[in-house]
């Protein structure tokens, strides 16, 4: 009788320490699930935190292209208007040296006949 008591002792006890390993393992297990999702929580974060600075990163860049773009616009126009300032100096002042040899020749002419006229008399 004994014996048969010992035995189903023993066999409890394996009973209980094979539930106790399976619920260690469990246990284990479900800390590595653990482990692994925060681990992926962590990545995605990572990603997300990388992509927003991309984005950052390539707006700013924009801005800076559409800002340089301003100014080279402006600058060509600047240079525009120069050029259109200088042409119309250079127009104003070709008139006026034909202005001057005009009155000049009309002078010379009125010197002649008047001179003709004198020559007349």
């Amino acid at each position: 009788m004994e014996k048969e008591e010992k035995e189903k002792e023993k066999k409890k006890e394996k009973e209980e320490n094979k539930k106790k390993k399976e619920k260690e393992k469990e246990k284990k297990e479900e800390k590595e699930k653990e482990k692994e999702k925060k681990k992926k929580e962590k990545e995605k974060k990572e990603k997300e935190k990388k992509e927003k600075e991309e984005k950052e990163k390539e707006k700013e860049k924009e801005k800076k292209e559409k800002k340089e773009k301003e100014k080279e616009k402006k600058e060509k126009e600047e240079k525009e208007k120069e050029k259109e300032k200088e042409k119309k100096e250079k127009e104003k002042k070709y008139k006026e040296k034909k202005e001057k040899e005009k009155e000049k020749k009309e002078k010379k002419e009125k010197e002649k006949k008047k001179e003709k006229k004198k020559k007349k008399e």
